[in-house]
């Protein structure tokens, strides 16, 4: 599969020299690098410590992520007895993760000889599934957290979203959402020879206008991140507001694992959306400025670590739902993330059942002191009031 330099040489050429329907969105030679001696492969892939680091740690990641990954899915689809909505999602986000691992090798290997070797069609197909990763990831997250606010706040709602056939298109539409926003990168990715080192080959984004690297990163770091997690603070905002309000305080596991991987997911995807942001900021800087020379140098050195802890956050899941289920692993063996899922599930099942009885007993709450009064009100009638007041000088006068 291997191409040797002078192969991948005379492909580049070829696909230069070819018209493809999105030939104008490929050009060989980015607009970036006419006038800036900087590239892609300026920091991790001329440097080969970095670039052995980066391919080591990518190697745990696929070590911990795929059999990690496999793991959730088997107990999920094998071992789970029920299914509710929080596991369901689960189990698309440990497919999105588990196939992304399975990716994870050709990096590895890019990292590791420090030139993209793979071809054209390739660099286009494997960026676009990571770029689809990380649009699912975070909308399946969201879901969770809607899910869990409208399960507290108006709980006898929950019935009409637990319905199957509303789940399955919930999950039909996130993933053509998915697919849907990652289509700019098969446009915007191509091949092209490294600056300080011309004999190694890079895949990167490279965009004809200004105006579409600013769409496409904004577009990245506003829908992938910024809108869903400003809609999963504000969720968790309001989730703990009215269990502060509820007697029954006591956080279930359920809530505690998604807060984690709602956490987790934000550590490890917030710096690569501020390079993002500097990407943007550098574009919109005017030509042969410091600053923009600055903010360029500053996103081209930090680019590569940030995806790569990007691509870590895949890896972690698993982890996580194996710290949260250990109590069943004495008791249950290998079926114990199995039965950390079905847990959460007999939870939130409870936690609706409570809610649903404490509004029921604050209706009657309400409903009892309205008759009170009403009854009080109807007792002291003007008849009797005007008795009343007779009598009280016959009392006096005695």
């Amino acid at each position: 599969m291997a191409l040797n330099h002078s192969d991948a040489i005379s492909s580049i050429t070829l696909l230069q020299n070819s018209p493809t329907p999105f030939s104008f969105l490929n050009p060989i030679t980015p607009w970036h690098l006419q006038n800036h001696n900087n590239s892609p492969s300026d920091n991790i892939l001329s440097n080969r410590g970095g670039a052995m680091a980066g391919a080591a740690i990518l190697g745990l990641v696929f070590l911990l992520g795929v059999p990690g990954n496999l793991f959730i899915i088997w107990s999920i689809l094998v071992r789970a007895r029920r299914r509710s909505i929080t596991t369901l999602l689960i189990l698309n986000l440990a497919f999105a993760d588990g196939f992304l691992m399975l990716l994870t090798p050709f990096f590895i290997i890019y990292l590791f000889q420090r030139s993209w070797v793979f071809g054209l069609l390739l660099c286009q197909i494997l960026f676009f599934l990571c770029c689809t990763n990380m649009y699912a990831s975070i909308f399946l997250i969201m879901l969770m957290s809607l899910h869990r606010l409208i399960a507290i706040l108006w709980p006898k709602r929950v019935g009409a979203m637990t319905e199957r056939k509303t789940i399955m298109r919930l999950l039909v539409v996130v993933w053509i959402l998915a697919l849907g926003l990652s289509t700019p990168v098969l446009f915007f990715r191509t091949i092209t020879k490294g600056v300080k080192e011309p004999q190694s080959l890079v895949c990167h984004c490279q965009h004809p206008t200004l105006q579409l690297e600013v769409i496409q990163y904004s577009t990245e770091t506003l829908l992938g991140f910024l809108l869903p997690y400003g809609l999963i603070i504000g969720s968790y905002t309001c989730i703990l507001r009215r269990i502060r309000k509820t007697r029954f305080r006591r956080r279930i596991r359920s809530e505690k694992l998604i807060l984690v991987i709602v956490v987790t997911f934000g550590i490890f995807w917030l710096p690569y959306h501020i390079i993002n942001l500097v990407q943007v900021a550098a574009a919109l800087h005017p030509e042969g400025s410091s600053s923009k020379a600055w903010l360029q140098k500053f996103r081209t050195n930090m680019r590569a670590l940030t995806s790569t802890i990007a691509f870590v956050s895949s890896s972690v899941n698993p982890v996580l739902y194996t710290f949260a289920g250990k109590s069943y692993i004495r008791r249950e063996g290998m079926a114990f993330m199995a039965r950390l899922f079905e847990g959460t599930a007999m939870e939130s099942t409870r936690k609706i059942r409570r809610s649903n009885q404490n509004s029921r007993e604050r209706d009657r709450e309400t409903d009892d002191c309205e008759s009170f009064k009403d009854k009080d009100f109807e007792s002291v009638s003007p008849v009797n009031a005007i008795s009343v007041l007779k009598e009280l000088p016959e009392k006096n006068g005695k």
